[in-house]
């Protein structure tokens, strides 16, 4: 049984405790929050201690794992803390404020032979894990593009913008399903409210293999829409995460170009339209599927599936992002590194 203790119990943290005392081989030993008044709905929904202090999570040796889910900017003393108390870590995203920041994590973590997981959620999906097997496949052929919207009305954060809030789940979902990283970044957005991080931001990635990435972002859509688009060669793919069924739709359609000479006077596009089909999906909550990974990591020593590399990649794209767009729309080089 692995004792899991808690840091924060705001937004996030109630689902993660929740999933947490309901995962085998998991046990919610302590929470820890600065407000008394949540720690009291802790205690009536579960048997576990509590505490303001989070020192008194790492001081406790019987505690195996840390989970933070706080602000960023507490992200990575507060992990740090953790791994030097030789507890395995869950950190919520993003993982870090600076890329640099996330890679001393890594560091740390491996140097202390321990589990460090990023909870980024989505890839934890069955819709994200689908489309990963259907490209992996290799049934949509090239990746022409991928186009993500992904508004809303709020919530409002005021110390990251809405790269660091919403981009960043297009950032992890893109590199779980390409496997590459982007070589370069641009990015637009605007702050209407002065002395506030961004609320509205358009991102473009761009990739070695041709393919190209946007993200429409925002917390000022009147309506919530969580909609991707891929495009391959051979085929496409809807994914809308808000459909009760069917999120995943995938359609048989597409284009063909000829520079044939024998057909020289007709049109050179062709287009293709076939079936659409929509796959079963697994309807295990994400959350669960990712508690259960984390036990299964650390009990045979496995690299998660979003471990700290993941994280550093994510956090590099979200600086780079913001860099493009505090310079309206500057291209920014991504940094190859090995």
């Amino acid at each position: 049984m692995i004792n899991i203790g808690v840091i924060g119990y705001g937004y996030w943290g109630p689902n993660l405790v929740r999933n947490f005392a309901e995962t085998p081989g998991l046990n919610v030993a302590s929470v820890s929050d600065l407000d008394p008044a949540k720690l009291e709905i802790v205690r009536k929904r579960h048997a576990c201690n509590t505490t303001t202090n989070f020192r008194d999570l790492l001081d406790d040796t019987s505690i195996d794992a840390i989970a933070i889910a706080t602000p960023v900017n507490t992200h990575y003393d507060l992990a740090m803390a953790a791994l030097k108390a030789g507890k395995h870590v869950w950190l919520e995203k993003p993982m870090t404020e600076t890329s640099e920041q996330a890679r001393r994590l890594v560091e740390e973590a491996d140097k202390r032979n321990l589990t460090l997981i990023v909870d980024h959620t989505f890839i934890y999906t069955g819709a994200v894990r689908k489309m990963g097997e259907i490209i992996r496949a290799g049934e949509l052929g090239k990746i022409y593009y991928y186009d993500s919207v992904r508004v809303n009305l709020g919530l409002f954060q005021r110390d990251v913008s809405v790269i660091s809030d919403l981009a960043v789940h297009d950032f992890s979902i893109l590199d779980y399903l390409l496997g590459e990283h982007p070589v370069a970044v641009t990015a637009s957005g605007m702050n209407h409210f002065p002395g506030t991080p961004e609320n509205l931001a358009y991102v473009t990635l761009f990739y070695d293999s041709g393919t190209i990435a946007h993200a429409n972002v925002s917390w000022l859509a009147p309506v919530k829409v969580r909609q991707i688009l891929i495009g391959g060669s051979n085929k496409m793919i809807t994914y809308d995460d808000l459909e009760p069924s069917e999120k995943i739709k995938v359609y048989d359609k597409g284009v063909s170009f000829t520079d044939d000479p024998h057909q020289i006077r007709e049109m050179r596009i062709g287009y293709r339209t076939g079936d659409m089909w929509a796959p079963k999906l697994a309807v295990s909550e994400a959350l669960r599927v990712e508690s259960e990974h984390f036990v299964d990591c650390i009990n045979n020593k496995r690299a998660p599936m979003t471990d700290g590399r993941l994280g550093v990649r994510v956090v590099e794209l979200i600086e780079a992002a913001n860099r493009s767009m505090r310079c309206r729309g500057d291209t920014v080089t991504i940094p190859k590194r090995g």
